[in-house]
């Protein structure tokens, strides 16, 4: 064999390969003469997506904004999503409903927005004195959650995602102090989901309202109260200017799980790469809302404190107690009553079982260690 130098197998190599890829081409142009080329089909789809929150609220619009501009990115503008804020094609509460209609192929929200419709979708947005954020996400993504979300949807038309969270939620806005639980009797409140029955055994009434509403009903006295989210956007809301104490912490929502609702017949009719590409940017959005919220409430709970003097209070521990007490109660009558509650609920203890014995000798012991 002749022994080639380095400079002449290169040159021999390139040689050859210059010739192969002409031949190549050559080739084929002989072989699909009259024939169309195979190419990726580059149908475009206009979707529409509806939301509980005003158009471009920060976080919460804004986010759903992000994900619109992410999937057009990702699909290199096959799929363009419109997105609407509340009361822009339909009022924020029917949002679930227009999207199983097919009046918009998405929705984001939270599912205890539509517990008159759907009860057990409750235990995937929060639970009182339940599961945090971390443990929230996990159980979802990889404790089996999601399945039992997706299989309660199903019957609506719809294919649920995890896209955002709250966080931990504060305990929210009083115009009197709350010394006892009897503090409770006979004041309005506005706040959703489970939380909201706890107020009612509470004596209280529990009101859930779009946020767009909030302020305007604290002020003008149709609630004495009101929980919304944390620091960042109750200080937007400018809750600090009608309400004299705020309260934590946010027992009623510990870790709230925001939903993109898609559409499932819709969903179904995209190539396979575009409901990929909806996943993945369900899971960025669920980040970022997430983080952006860690980000920007501890600043501005300082800036509550420091620059606006708000008067920032612990609940009592008896009043905790008795609004964890009323929860379990709360709990127990609905999954007594509804299947799908009872089934949800069995794997969401199980799971919180499992990983709190694993966060009690992690994150709980590492928490006390720093107090140290």
């Amino acid at each position: 064999m002749q022994k080639l130098d380095r400079r002449s197998f290169i040159q021999k190599s390139g040689v050859a390969a210059l010739a192969g890829g002409s031949a190549l081409i050559a080739g084929c142009s002989a072989e699909n003469k009259g024939e169309a080329p195979a190419v990726q089909s580059q149908k475009k789809y206009e979707w529409r997506i509806v939301t509980t929150w005003s158009p471009h609220f920060p976080v919460l619009g804004e986010g759903v904004d992000q994900f619109a501009q992410w999937v057009k990115n990702m699909s290199q503008g096959r799929l363009s999503i419109q997105v609407y804020g509340a009361n822009e094609l339909v009022p924020a509460f029917e949002s679930f409903e227009a999207v199983r209609q097919g009046t918009a192929q998405m929705s984001h929200g939270a599912a205890y927005y539509w517990a008159g419709k759907v009860p057990a979708g409750q235990f995937f947005s929060t639970v009182p004195f339940g599961m945090n954020t971390q443990q929230m996400n996990a159980w979802l993504i990889a404790g089996g959650g999601m399945k039992l979300w997706e299989d309660l949807y199903a019957p609506f038309n719809l294919i649920p995602f995890a896209a955002g969270n709250t966080g931990m939620q504060m305990g929210g806005w009083f115009n009197k102090m709350i010394n006892s639980i009897s503090d409770i009797q006979g004041l309005k409140m506005r706040i959703p989901g489970l939380g909201s029955k706890v107020i009612n055994k509470a004596g209280g009434s529990g009101l859930a309202t779009p946020g767009a509403e909030i302020y305007t009903n604290l002020e003008r006295g149709v609630i004495d109260a009101t929980e919304w989210i944390g620091p960042y956007h109750d200080y937007l809301k400018g809750f600090h200017k009608i309400a004299k104490y705020y309260y934590y912490p946010g027992w009623h929502e510990p870790g709230t799980v925001l939903e993109l609702a898609v559409n499932k017949t819709a969903f179904e009719g995209l190539p396979a790469d575009l409901q990929d590409i909806i996943r993945a940017g369900a899971a960025r959005l669920n980040a970022q809302i997430l983080a952006e919220f860690d980000a920007k409430n501890g600043e501005y709970l300082a800036k509550l404190i420091n620059e606006n003097h708000v008067n920032l209070l612990k609940f009592p521990d008896d009043v905790l107690a008795t609004f964890k007490k009323y929860s379990e109660e709360v709990i127990e009558e609905l999954i007594s009553s509804n299947a799908d509650a009872a089934k949800i609920y069995t794997s969401y203890t199980n799971f919180r079982k499992q990983i709190s014995a694993w966060e009690d000798i992690t994150t709980h012991a590492y928490n006390e260690a720093l107090k140290g």
